[in-house]
């Protein structure tokens, strides 16, 4: 029988009220139940809420350095935990494990960071335009936070919101994926451990269209912090609109390397491998463009294509897999549609584009890596997210051509380019419409300190990582008036 797992809410572990639970399953191998999980509805949601409201104004007056002392610890339990959370969670969500354990440093990296950050929440003062008058802002926490996470970094992408959230002095309401219950529940599991007091940090389990619609309506809550798909988000965002909340949204990506004729072709390849199949392409900032100027564009796809029939499918805790599973049957479908509506549109196959069913990967949702070749920048498949193991190639004549291609999305993550010459590199870095470029590094591997984020379908403008306090804070300015009389702003003068 599976273990059975419960919602946290006003520091007691429950079960749903309705008394439903749901199933986690490791889509490496769909035996194996990792637990059952309470499948929360809008009762439970408004439990979890009355407690953080409950609890936020003591927790806002505690000071921010000894919040923060609480997320260091925090920071110090993960790094002691991380082999047994890389193992869990490549178990989880199937990522191969080495892949896991930089999901594990990146939370042990952005909650050592963001504990920094407790002593340097810094304001701004400024000088009067009067006499005898002092002026300064400050920042203020927005009240209760609903963090509302996805499934391919379950730990990273929470550390992302919850951390800062509290340093700020919020209190948080934490909806994790339904595919990765279990790394939720040993994150928050750490955060008690390390101090929280009770009502500050709530976790509810469930499904987005029970107990996540139900937190992005609560009227309790402030601030939504949503990662997901762009058209999820975007409902969020009309949701919160009608109350006036503050909204945060991180989504889809479409990102695009270009290789140019002068790239480092050997270097290019690894890193659109990396891009293209890291995590089985299931991340927002995966490499699924391929831009390839003209005069490499056959040797760059027999090299590539080479690289990737070399590429191991299956389980992510054998140390010789490249690959792992997609998430559910739900995306495994997804994926070979695109394969499909790619055959109709007469796109080039050059590899892949099969469901995998041999051997080892008989239990699990695997999908061959695919390579489309000759896409046209207009097709489906390079204008729409797979999220999935399938780049497409697509051929430019020119920097001028590709950066054009690059920017033809409605999405505007991540981008990256490959050259020796300085002068095109620049080109791009000023003309590509991304929140993210690279130059000579794959479209993937964001560091912490740095803000994360992107443009247009991709987000509504806020950044997470090293700007992410602006997410999580109000700014009040402030005026100290020691004239003794009433002085009056552009009047006096």
């Amino acid at each position: 029988m599976p273990q059975v797992y419960k919602n946290y809410i006003n520091g007691q572990w429950v079960d749903a009220q309705s008394g439903q639970t749901f199933e986690d399953i490791n889509p490496a191998n769909t035996e194996e139940v990792l637990g059952l999980f309470p499948r929360s509805t809008e009762k439970d949601v408004a439990s979890a809420v009355e407690a953080a409201r409950a609890s936020f104004d003591s927790w806002r007056k505690v000071p921010a350095p000894k919040r923060a002392e609480i997320m260091f610890r925090a920071a110090e339990k993960l790094v002691q935990r991380k082999e047994e959370l890389a193992q869990l969670m490549t178990r989880e969500m199937g990522k191969v494990l080495k892949e896991a354990r930089g999901d594990v440093q990146e939370a042990i990296d952005m909650t050592y960071y963001i504990a920094g950050e407790g002593r340097r929440m810094f304001g701004e003062t400024t000088p009067s335009e009067l006499p005898n008058k002092f002026a300064m802002s400050i920042r203020m926490p927005v009240g209760v936070v609903a963090a509302i996470t996805p499934w391919n970094f379950p730990l990273a992408i929470p550390s992302w919101k919850l951390v800062p959230a509290l340093v700020c002095g919020n209190t948080v309401v934490f909806k994790p994926a339904e595919d990765t219950p279990l790394m939720a529940t040993r994150f928050v599991e750490i955060l008690i451990e390390a101090g929280l007091p009770k009502g500050v940090l709530n976790l509810v389990h469930g499904f987005g269209e029970e107990a996540g619609a139900a937190l992005v309506t609560h009227p309790g809550v402030d601030l939504v912090s949503f990662t997901g798909s762009s058209e999820v988000g975007r409902e969020v965002a009309l949701k919160c609109a009608e109350s006036y909340k503050r909204v945060s949204l991180e989504m889809g990506g479409k990102n695009a390397i270009i290789v140019m004729d002068d790239a480092n072709l050997d270097l290019a390849v690894e890193g659109a491998i990396w891009g293209a199949f890291g995590t089985t392409g299931q991340r927002c900032t995966a490499a699924s463009r391929l831009i390839v100027h003209k005069k490499v564009l056959q040797e760059f796809t027999d090299r590539f294509v080479a690289q990737v029939k070399k590429l191991k499918l299956g389980n992510g805790l054998d140390p010789n897999t490249d690959v792992g599973p997609v998430i559910n049957e739900q995306q495994l479908k997804r994926i070979h549609r695109y394969t499909q509506i790619a055959r109709e549109e007469g796109i080039q196959i050059l590899t892949g584009g099969e469901i995998y069913k041999e051997g080892e990967c008989a239990k699990g949702y695997f999908y061959l890596p695919t390579v489309f070749a000759e896409v046209k920048p207009q097709s489906r498949i390079a204008q729409e997210e797979i999220f999935g193991p399938c780049p497409a190639i697509i051929p430019a004549e020119s920097l001028e051509e590709a950066i054009d291609i690059v920017n033809n999305s409605k999405y505007g993550l991540s981008s990256a380019i490959y050259t020796q010459d300085i002068n095109k590199a620049f080109v791009a870095i000023r003309d590509i419409y991304t929140g993210i470029t690279y130059v000579n590094s794959s479209t993937i591997g964001a560091e912490v300190h740095l803000p994360f984020g992107g443009t247009k379908q991709t987000g509504n403008g806020h950044r997470e990582g090293g700007h992410v306090l602006d997410v999580f804070t109000e700014w009040k300015t402030v005026y100290i008036d020691y004239s003794g009389k009433l002085q009056k702003a552009q009047i006096d003068v």
